[in-house]
């Protein structure tokens, strides 16, 4: 048998770079599994097993025996008194095991806490996930605008105030890929989808050290956000203050809260939270 060359090694190195799932080593039933958990991230809470098979893109076949093995194992469970199926708080584990190991939420919640309880109002910390943001810590204010927005919630990075923060301290390739990741379907009807609108907020952040979006993700929702960075400069997440336009402005927004983000995100990126400064 003929010993593969280095040129074939390379290039199956790179296919695999490209797409893990052509690796030896990916696991396409373990693939499956998440494909079935996936399928309840749309606004259905219950669903039969032909509707989960149809969410998950897999077969009848196979999303009966998976679903069994979750429903066994604690992960799903039968709706009472019908033939729906619903996720358990058994995958809250997981949830609970990510945020306790999360170094940079313990470094960020004192600041965000300190915040919401001076000002009164919601404060956030996000991570990038791919081109959308994650709330990974939330800390409402007296007058909380949406409360469908949770920790594990998730949006379009480039929509909202602390992913254009996260953004501006990314590399232009970066930026770049995220946009064209994007799907520019407007979230409200004051949702900016033009691409050159949206760069030009992105550099607009990077110069200001923050930036500012109202109406865009939720109605009646004006959110100041600033970056945390590590030591060379690179974002790893975001914080924002969100307020009501009922009893804010913009403008006024932006002068009374930008400094508070901004202090609050220099504080937290100059301490020391291991993997993420190195």
């Amino acid at each position: 048998m003929p010993r593969p060359t280095d040129a074939s090694v390379r290039a199956t190195d790179d296919t695999e770079q490209n797409d893990p799932r052509r690796s030896s080593l990916f696991v396409g039933s373990a693939e499956k599994v998440f494909q079935i958990l996936h399928a309840f991230d749309g606004p259905r809470r219950q669903m039969p097993l032909s509707e989960i098979a149809k969410a998950a893109g897999l077969d009848r076949s196979a999303t009966q025996r998976l679903v069994y093995t979750l429903e066994a194992l604690g992960y799903l469970r039968r709706a009472h008194n019908s033939r729906d199926y619903v996720l358990t708080s058994r995958l809250l584990q997981f949830s609970y095991n990510y945020l306790r190991a999360n170094e940079l939420i313990d470094k960020a919640a004192p600041y965000l806490l300190d915040i919401s309880r001076d000002i009164g109002e919601t404060t956030n910390l996000h991570e990038l996930d791919g081109h959308e943001i994650v709330f990974v810590a939330r800390f409402p204010g007296r007058h909380l605008v949406n409360v469908d927005i949770m920790v594990g919630s998730r949006l379009p990075a480039i929509f909202t105030a602390s992913g254009t923060a996260i953004l501006s301290r990314l590399t232009p390739d970066e930026q770049e890929a995220i946009l064209e990741r994007t799907v520019k379907q407007p979230l409200t009807p004051y949702t900016v989808v033009d691409e050159g609108k949206l760069r030009a907020r992105i550099r607009e952040a990077a110069e200001r050290g923050y930036a500012i979006i109202t109406n865009e993700t939720v109605m009646g929702d004006i959110s100041v956000a600033a970056a945390i960075t590590d030591e060379h400069g690179r974002a790893v997440a975001g914080l924002n203050i969100s307020v009501p336009t009922t009893r804010w402005t913009t403008e006024r927004a932006e002068a009374e809260l930008s400094q508070h983000v901004q202090v609050a995100a220099t504080s937290i990126s100059m301490s020391k939270f291991g993997s993420y400064n190195r």
